[in-house]
C-alpha cells in the first residue's frame, strides 16, 4: 500500500467554481440528436418528440451548457433548412460525417429541448463555407426581439420571444484540414475578428470564442494561436481547445496520466494568449472554452469506413470501461484546476456518440461509466476551486515521464462550510492510503458522502442488458479524525468526498 498527503486550507483559492464547466456537446451526428435526444416514436416521447428518459438522465448527469450544432457538421450547415413547416425542410448531404441530415430538429425545436433540459447554449456559426452574413442572420434570428424579418420568422415559427443566446462559436476546428472550409490562421483569423465585430455591432454583450488549435498534437498548435488571436484578441472573449484521449497500444499507465496533457495543453495555450496580449498591450486576459474533451477510441473510428449515404448512422458509439471512467474524473479535475482560465468547457458527446449517455431505438437508456465521475463532480464542485499541495510517490509512463500516482482538486463552499476532495489513484496495482490535512476549515467537518468507482474488471462496461455493473460505491474508510480526512484509495479510482459542519 502507498501512501499521499494532501493540503488545502481556505485562505488558498483558485477561482470560483463555474457552472459552466460541466457543459456537454450535442452535434447532427450519429445518434446523437435522432434517436438520441429526439424520437418521436419511442414510449416516452413527449409531445415535441423527445425523449422523457434522456432529459431524465442529462439533468441528473448535471449538464450547464450544450454546444450545439456542431462540431465538424457546422462547417456546412445551413441554419435556414432547419426553421418553418417540418415537411418543406430540405435533405441535405453532410459531408463532414457521410451521412443524410434531414433538419426534422432544428434551431427551434433543440431550443425547446434546452429549455426543457434546463442548459444554456452556446451556439456554434458556419465559418467554413459561409461568413459574416450568415452570423448575423442566424444571431438575429435567435435573439432579436421584434419586427426584423428574421425577428418576425422566428415569431411565426412558435417562439414570440428571443432565445437570448449569449455565447457563440465563431466556426469550428479550420485548423483541421478534414474541415470543410479549411482554412489558414490568418484567413480564419481576419474573417473570425470581422464576424465578431459585426456580432458585437448587433449585441456588445455577447460573449464569442475563436478556434484554438484542434488538438496539441496538430503541427500548427501555438503557431495558431498566436496568429489568429493578433487579429481577433480585443473582439473576442474565448480561445478553444479541444483533446481527446485513448490508450495507445494498451499503454494504461499513460492513458491514465491523460491529465498531464491536458494540464500541459492549457498551460500552453494560456501562456500563447498572454503573450498576445502583452504584445498588442491589452489590459483584458483571455479565457479558455475547452469545448471538446473526452475519451475517444479514435484508432478504431479510422479505421472503419463509411461508404454510404445513411441518416443518423451508428458512428463511434464508444463502450466505454472503468479505466476510462478514472480518465474522465481525472481530466475533470484538470477542468477544475484550471478554473481561473477555464470558465466552460464541454464534454463531446450527449448521447449515444462518444458519450455518458446510451440509448436504444424503441428501447431503453442507460448511464455509461462515465456518466457517474462527471454527475458527482457536477452536483459536489461548490464554491472556490483550492490549491492542493500533494506529496505522493510517482511511476514511470512511456509517454509523460514521471507521473504522481495520485492527483487531485478540492472545493470550499465557505457559506456552508463544505469542503469537497475530487482524487485519483492512476496506479495499476497498488492501492494509497491518503490523508488529506483539514488545517485552518471549520471544526467539526465529518464525512456526509463519499463515492469510490473502481472494480476489480479494469475492462468491466455497463450495457443495456446490465447498465448498472458499474457504479460508485462509498468510499472505503472514508473518516475525520484530528482534524484529518483518512481514506483508502483502491488502484485504478475516482473517488469524491464531501465534508460537512456539524
Amino acid at each position: 500500500m502507498l501512501s499521499a498527503t494532501l493540503t488545502l486550507n481556505p485562505a488558498f483559492t483558485i477561482a470560483p467554481v463555474s457552472r459552466r464547466t460541466f457543459g456537454s456537446f450535442v452535434e447532427h451526428m450519429g445518434r446523437c440528436v435522432y434517436t438520441g435526444i429526439y424520437e418521436p416514436s419511442h414510449p416516452t416521447a413527449d409531445a415535441d418528440g423527445f425523449r422523457a428518459d434522456v432529459l431524465a438522465l442529462t439533468r441528473e448527469l448535471g449538464v450547464s451548457l450544450v454546444r450545439y450544432p456542431g462540431g465538424n457538421f457546422v462547417s456546412g450547415y445551413r441554419w435556414e433548412d432547419g426553421v418553418g413547416p417540418v415537411a418543406d425542410r430540405p435533405v441535405r448531404r453532410d459531408l463532414a460525417w457521410h451521412s443524410l441530415e434531414t433538419n426534422e430538429v432544428g434551431i427551434d425545436e433543440f431550443m425547446r429541448w434546452a429549455r426543457k433540459a434546463d442548459v444554456e447554449v452556446m451556439y456554434a456559426v458556419n465559418l467554413g463555407t459561409r461568413g459574416v452574413q450568415e452570423a448575423l442572420d442566424v444571431q438575429e434570428y435567435l435573439n432579436h426581439p421584434d419586427r426584423t424579418r428574421l425577428a418576425l420568422m422566428r415569431q411565426a415559427n412558435g417562439s414570440a420571444e428571443p432565445y437570448g443566446v449569449t455565447m457563440f462559436c465563431l466556426g469550428n476546428e479550420l485548423d483541421g484540414p478534414w474541415q470543410t472550409g479549411h482554412k489558414t490562421a490568418r484567413e480564419y483569423g481576419r474573417l473570425a475578428m470581422e464576424t465578431a465585430r459585426a456580432l458585437r455591432s448587433a449585441e456588445p454583450w455577447l460573449e464569442l470564442v475563436a478556434c484554438g488549435s484542434s488538438s496539441s498534437s496538430m503541427p500548427t498548435f501555438a503557431a495558431w494561436e498566436a496568429e489568429v488571436l493578433e487579429l481577433t484578441y480585443d473582439a473576442v472573449d474565448y480561445i478553444s481547445a479541444h483533446a481527446y484521449y485513448e490508450p495507445i497500444d494498451g499503454d494504461l499507465g499513460s492513458f491514465l496520466a491523460s491529465a498531464v496533457d491536458m494540464d500541459h495543453f492549457i498551460n500552453s495555450v494560456a501562456a500563447t494568449a498572454d503573450s498576445v496580449g502583452a504584445k498588442l498591450k491589452s489590459p483584458k486576459q483571455l479565457k479558455i472554452s475547452f469545448d471538446e474533451w473526452n475519451v475517444w477510441y479514435q484508432s478504431a473510428f479510422q479505421a472503419t469506413q463509411e461508404t454510404d449515404w445513411q441518416v443518423a448512422p451508428r458512428v463511434i458509439e464508444d463502450c466505454y470501461n472503468v479505466v476510462d471512467a478514472v480518465v474522465v474524473g481525472n481530466l475533470l479535475i484538470s477542468l477544475l484546476r484550471h478554473s481561473d482560465r477555464v470558465t466552460a468547457a464541454c464534454q463531446a458527446q450527449l448521447v449515444n456518440v462518444i458519450a455518458p449517455i446510451r440509448t436504444e431505438l424503441g428501447g431503453p437508456t442507460w448511464r455509461q461509466t462515465i456518466f457517474h465521475p462527471f454527475a458527482l463532480t457536477s452536483r459536489l464542485a461548490r464554491g472556490e476551486v483550492l490549491r492542493v499541495e500533494t506529496q505522493a510517490p510517482s511511476y514511470p509512463t512511456a509517454r509523460y515521464g514521471s507521473v504522481p500516482v495520485l492527483d487531485a482538486v478540492a472545493t470550499h463552499d465557505a457559506e456552508t462550510g463544505d469542503v469537497t476532495v475530487f482524487v485519483v489513484n492512476r496506479h495499476l496495482t497498488d492501492g494509497i492510503d491518503l490523508a488529506v490535512s483539514l488545517a485552518g476549515f471549520r471544526p467539526g467537518l465529518r464525512v456526509s458522502e463519499s463515492y469510490t468507482l473502481a472494480d476489480e474488471d479494469l475492462y468491466a462496461t455497463n450495457t443495456m442488458d446490465d447498465p448498472d455493473r458499474v457504479v460508485p460505491s462509498a468510499a472505503k474508510d472514508a473518516d475525520v479524525t484530528d482534524g484529518i480526512l483518512r481514506a483508502s484509495l483502491p488502484p485504478v479510482s475516482w473517488t469524491a468526498i464531501r465534508l460537512s459542519v456539524d
